[in-house]
């Protein structure tokens, strides 16, 4: 009897260190799951004349910089920084955190006269702009990027998307010695006017018949 009692002590303490195991595994996982890897710090970009937009840096969390920068041109329409469409679906948002989850930094910016979500905030402002003023903001945007601590100078790339992949390749040309890399997203394969005459005319009427 006493061996028997002994032995279920023993099966007792052993299940019991065994739980107490599983359990201290479970939340250590748990808490790993809520470990931040990116970070934001909001920006005001001051894009002259009085002109001013809001920005957003978000570097990664973990590890040590510098890091690579990215810079963000959105597409054409009064889009936000995100590209907010329908207020949930935020194609820059997503892209951002990709890339800073795998270590780059990245700048997004809303264009000139644009809020949260696309609202037009400055009707006047938003338009007046022109595609010089585009190309003007994306490099004020550049400048901006490249002046943070978190940054490699060396190792900046930009990424254009639609209409940002017109004003893209424009930032590259005159900063030559300071992009790294480029990537058009929905590359435009025709001048502002064809484009625009197809976007806003041709494209309905093809829906339409």
């Amino acid at each position: 009897m006493t061996l028997s009692n002994g032995l279920l002590l023993i099966a007792i303490l052993a299940f019991s260190s065994l739980a107490a195991s599983i359990i201290k595994g479970q939340q250590s996982a748990l808490a790993q799951s809520f470990i931040k890897i990116t970070k934001d710090r909001d920006i005001v970009i001051d894009l002259g004349n009085g002109v001013k937009t809001n920005a957003q840096l978000t570097i990664p969390a973990l590890g040590k910089g510098p890091y690579p920068g990215v810079l963000l041109i959105p597409g054409s329409g009064a889009v936000d920084m995100n590209e907010t469409v329908a207020k949930n679906v935020k194609p820059f948002w997503q892209v951002t955190q990709y890339l800073t989850e795998r270590g780059f930094v990245v700048l997004r910016y809303d264009k000139r006269g644009i809020g949260t979500d696309g609202r037009i905030i400055n009707l006047n402002l938003w338009g007046n702009t022109t595609v010089n003023d585009l190309i003007h903001d994306a490099e004020k945007a550049f400048d901006v990027l490249i002046r943070q601590p978190e940054v490699d100078p060396k190792m900046i790339s930009i990424i254009g998307h639609s209409e940002g992949a017109i004003i893209g390749p424009r930032v590259a040309i005159d900063n030559q010695m300071k992009v790294k890399n480029i990537v058009l997203m929905g590359a435009v394969a025709q001048d502002f006017l064809g484009l625009a005459q197809f976007q806003y005319i041709g494209l309905p009427i093809e829906y339409t018949t």
